[in-house]
Order: C-alpha cells, then sequence, then structure tokens
C-alpha cells in the first residue's frame, strides 16, 4: 500500500541539501546478488534435486509441473459437492533439535504430517500441499534432504508436493538453521464432513498409537536434554536416544481413509494429538455437554514418554496436556461397531487402542480426564 506524502516548503528542501548533487563513493568491485549472499545457481540446483522427488507424488489432477509461477490443480470428479479443506503449520523447536543433531531427514514429514493429519479429522482427503523453507544460507544438500522428506511425507498421505518457495535470505537467520512452513488442501463431500456432531454418549474412544513425540513439546523436551545431559547415542530400547527424538510424525491419512470407505459413517470424530496433548485436543470436538474419559491403563506409555517423565520430574497430568503419550490420533465410533473398526485400523497397519468412552458432562466436570 502506498502513502501519500506531504507537500514540504522548498525552504526546508534548501537547508537540507545544496543544488549539487551529491557524489557518492563507488564499491572498488563489481556487486552481485551472490556477493550480497543470495546464490541463485544454488537455489537452481536445489530445484533439479528435488524434482525427482515431487514427481514420485504427483496425482492425475495436477496441471503442469515445478516452476510456474502458481499451481494447477483441478477437483476430481469424483467429488459430487466438495468442500476444501486447508491446514497450515510448522515444526516448531524439533527444528532446534535437527540444527543441534545435525539431522534433516525426517522434518520434512513432520511438515507434511502436522497439516495433512488435521485437514484428515474433518473427513478431507489431502489433495495437494505446498512447502515455504527459508533461511540465511541455502545448503543444497540440507535443503534437499528437508525437502526430500516433505516428499516422502507426501506420497505417505498421498497428496501431491505441488508447489514450494525456498526463501535464501542474508542476515534472518543464522548460518545452518532454517526454518519451515507447510500448507495442505483436501476435499470432502460436504454430507460428509465429521464435524463431532453426532458424537453422543456411550460412544467409544479408539487411540491410533503415536511414532514418538512427533512435533510437540520439544521445548520441554530439549529442556530435559539440556538439565539431564543424557547419552544421545546410547542405546534406548534398542535404538539411540536421537533417533527415537527425531522419530517422524506418523501420518493417518491412508488408514483412516480407508476406513471410512469401507464402513461409511462409523467415525462420528476425530482429534489430532498434538500441541495441548490428550487433554486440550480432544474437547476440540466434544459438545459442552459431553465430555470423554480416557483409562490411562488402556495402553502402555513408551519408553520416550516414561523417560521424559522421569528425567524432567514431569507431573503426570503436565504429561497428558503437552505431549501426546503414545497416542496421536483419537477416533470416535459407536461402541457396537468399535470392534470391526479397531480390526480395520489394524489391518491398515495401525496399532489401535480402546482408550475410553464419552460420557454426559457433570457440572464442573472437565471436558477431558485421563485417569
Amino acid at each position: 500500500m502506498s502513502v501519500p506524502t506531504m507537500p514540504v516548503p522548498n525552504s526546508t528542501i534548501m537547508s537540507q541539501s545544496s543544488n549539487t548533487p551529491p557524489n557518492p563513493s563507488t564499491s572498488a568491485t563489481p556487486l552481485s546478488y551472490r556477493s550480497a549472499g543470495v546464490d541463485i545457481d544454488a537455489g537452481d540446483a536445489l530445484v533439479e534435486r528435488i524434482k525427482p522427488f515431487a514427481k514420485r507424488t504427483m496425482r492425475p489432477e495436477v496441471l503442469g509441473g515445478i516452476g510456474g509461477f502458481g499451481a494447477l490443480f483441478e477437483v476430481s470428479k469424483k467429488f459430487k459437492e466438495p468442500v476444501l479443506v486447508s491446514g497450515t503449520d510448522g515444526v516448531g523447536t524439533k527444528l532446534k533439535l535437527a540444527f543441534e543433531l545435525n539431522k534433516h531427514d525426517t522434518v520434512g514429514q513432520d511438515l507434511v504430517a502436522m497439516s495433512v493429519n488435521d485437514i484428515l479429522v474433518q473427513g478431507a482427503e489431502p489433495l495437494f500441499f505446498l512447502d515455504y523453507f527459508a533461511c540465511g544460507k541455502l545448503h543444497v544438500d540440507t535443503a534437499a534432504s528437508v525437502i526430500q522428506g516433505v516428499a516422502m511425507g507426501c506420497e505417505l498421505a498421498g497428496c501431491a508436493l505441488i508447489g514450494g518457495e525456498t526463501a535464501e535470505m542474508p542476515g534472518m537467520y543464522p548460518d545452518g538453521e532454517y526454518d519451515l512452513a507447510g500448507f495442505a488442501v483436501g476435499a470432502v463431500e460436504k454430507s460428509q464432513i465429521i464435524d463431532g456432531s453426532k458424537i453422543g454418549p456411550g460412544d467409544v474412544l479408539l487411540g491410533l498409537a503415536s511414532s514418538g513425540a512427533h512435533s510437540n513439546g520439544y521445548s520441554l523436551i530439549r529442556k530435559i536434554i539440556d538439565v539431564t545431559r543424557p547419552n544421545l547415542d546410547g542405546d534406548f530400547h534398542g535404538r539411540t536416544l536421537r533417533d527415537v527424538l527425531m522419530a517422524p510424525t506418523r501420518i493417518y491419512v491412508k488408514s483412516m481413509l480407508a476406513l471410512m470407505a469401507e464402513m461409511p459413517g462409523v467415525v462420528k470424530g476425530m482429534a489430532h494429538i498434538t500441541g495441548g496433548g490428550l487433554t486440550e485436543n480432544v474437547p476440540r470436538i466434544l459438545r459442552d455437554e459431553l465430555t470423554a474419559r480416557i483409562d490411562k491403563t488402556s495402553w502402555t506409555m513408551p519408553p520416550l514418554f516414561t523417560w521424559l517423565k522421569g528425567a524432567g520430574q514431569v507431573d503426570e497430568q503436565e504429561m497428558y496436556r503437552v505431549f501426546n503419550c503414545g497416542i496421536g490420533m483419537v477416533v470416535v465410533v459407536a461402541e457396537e461397531l468399535a470392534d470391526a473398526a479397531t480390526d480395520k485400523l489394524r489391518a491398515s497397519g495401525e496399532n489401535v487402542f480402546r482408550i475410553g468412552k464419552i460420557a454426559s458432562r457433570e457440572a464442573g466436570e472437565a471436558q477431558t480426564t485421563v485417569a
């Protein structure tokens, strides 16, 4: 937006300058974008590196390829009354751990998962994804590793990596660091939108196992690491602690879409367990008069979370409101369909637990309790 300027009296202008134009000094050597810190050739090299990754994610609805000013996507004719569902997110302070551990091959999947799992809970099929990668100095190998992870996430979600932006901005970020943002768009039939309105007392909560801490609670995780100084490369239940901490977020799209296709109407609500943990996310799909009562003994908290709890002396309820504690997605179904839904999800590769029930909410009762 342009801002109009007020006219300035000539006397004011003359008092600030003479009639002779200033003679500015010049650089001793010719300047270029590269000398200012932006390497166009590196950006071009990155585009060539990521083209094969992006190609593997293509869907028939994608029109054109990488390199245009905008990405074109035709909504499939299989939708009669399509409603577009969009989501955006980042990876958060898990990136700080990635920098410290020099491990960049998993955060791209985290980026995709945060958005596609979010739009999935409304019944949407993710259609396409765009990423934004910003850095102070572009290191092609690092950026390619990150975006290869983005492409892997898109493959797991069945959506097309349709475009993105790589921004090299000298002075904005320390060397070796970067930031990520992601944007997903999906579609759902208007008549099949899942909004939690059909959830009622007696319905069952199914918990789908997480792959780790996903991308939430890493400010607390990093604090615990700073205080306790664990051996990140030592054995941690058959893996290194660094690998457990950096495990990418599980993507639930294909298994949940298969369930909804095979058992239409079975899913009454879904809650993606992100920032806020179990006790803050499940209430987002419940009417005020309902509560979710989760039985903490219905699944075994994975070793990562028991270690975090003990090493950081974290209060149990704080654990449930910060971390997923082993449950990455909560699915609400009618009790009489719970066993069949569980079987189909397990057949799709999910580890499923019956973790609780929906009940009428009593006066003063929290909308979700874990006890």
